[in-house]
């Protein structure tokens, strides 16, 4: 069989070296992009492209890519959000996702976990000045501690795999139960968890699933961790709640509005995210930009399961 083309977009050296050294097991030709997709780099589309999750594609970069033939369009993340999906489907392109190992982002998850409920930030930067008396908010232990899973995909699940070693008390919302679990409704959850995880797609059901209403229903004094995507929080309200004291804290590897901000430079120019700001000065918030997921085991799952992806759709073409 011929070797069918790929263009990458958006492609690091990382994901490049990747795709160069897996392409040849699977008879595949990449065309590697650095730059992301864009209405100008379109024509160099193969009928199949890979894009990142780090920037949008509109509907019309989505336009200029059938123009220039391409007819599946694989995301190398497991969410789709970036990507005009409705403009998509009325162009009659496909658009797939990777499911990447869960390891990365849920062993990611546990760390902001334990960070936030040990107060990890403030002691470090404490350190950091070299004041090393003890804070005067002592630890918890997240053994004494009830967490709440919102979602229980393969994250989720993974999450709650952890969460039993430690010998948490875990409760599990998910609108279809997919494990062994403690699945109560979703306001049951969030009265009863002292910690609340969120690992849902992010979708118009679930834009805001933590706002202020739900977090007038938690208990006081409880966190918030978000590795999922950023809009599943209203961040106004997060802000409120973190400045009023009715939150202990939030540990956010996503952020509303990091499009811009996360994967970008800006040691020698100023931020204009008045949330973030607002956030980072804030001693019991931990902000990391999106690199939940950012391993060497996840950038091989993606690579190999993006080019799975072409193929597959390939061969269905194929096969009629």
């Amino acid at each position: 069989m011929k070797n069918i083309g790929i263009t990458v977009y958006g492609c690091e050296q990382d994901e490049a070296d990747a795709f160069r050294a897996l392409s040849p097991r699977f008879g595949v030709m990449p065309t590697i992009i650095n730059a992301p997709v864009s209405e100008a780099n379109a024509i160099y589309a193969n009928q199949c492209i890979s894009v990142g999750h780090k920037s949008e594609v509109s509907a019309s970069i989505i336009l200029a890519l059938k123009r220039a033939g391409v007819k599946y369009i694989s995301t190398r993340s497991i969410g789709c959000n970036h990507i005009d999906t409705t403009a998509a489907k009325r162009l009659g392109i496909a658009v797939g996702n990777v499911a990447y190992s869960p390891d990365s982002v849920a062993d990611y998850t546990m760390m902001l976990m334990l960070m936030s409920v040990r107060n990890a930030k403030s002691i470090m930067r404490s350190v950091e000045k070299h004041d090393f008396r003890l804070d005067s908010v002592r630890g918890k232990v997240l053994s004494d501690m009830t967490v709440g899973v919102v979602g229980t995909g393969r994250i989720g699940k993974a999450v709650i795999e952890r969460l039993r070693g430690f010998g948490c008390h875990v409760l599990a919302y998910d609108r279809s139960q997919k494990m062994e679990a403690n699945y109560v409704p979703f306001d049951t959850l969030l009265r009863n968890s002292d910690i609340v995880t969120l690992h849902v797609p992010l979708n118009a059901d679930t834009r805001h699933i933590i706002g202020h209403e739900q977090i007038r229903r938690m208990k006081q004094g409880a966190f918030i961790i978000n590795t999922g995507r950023g809009a599943l929080v209203d961040t106004d309200a997060l802000v409120k709640a973190l400045e009023n004291g009715k939150l202990g804290g939030a540990a956010l590897d996503v952020l509303e509005g990091e499009e811009g901000l996360f994967y970008f430079d800006f040691t020698q120019k100023p931020i204009d995210n008045q949330f973030f700001l607002k956030l980072q000065g804030m001693p019991n918030v931990i902000i990391t930009p999106h690199t939940a997921y950012y391993t060497e085991q996840a950038l091989r799952d993606i690579v190999e399961k993006t080019i799975q992806n072409c193929l597959y759709f390939e061969r269905s073409l194929a096969h009629g």
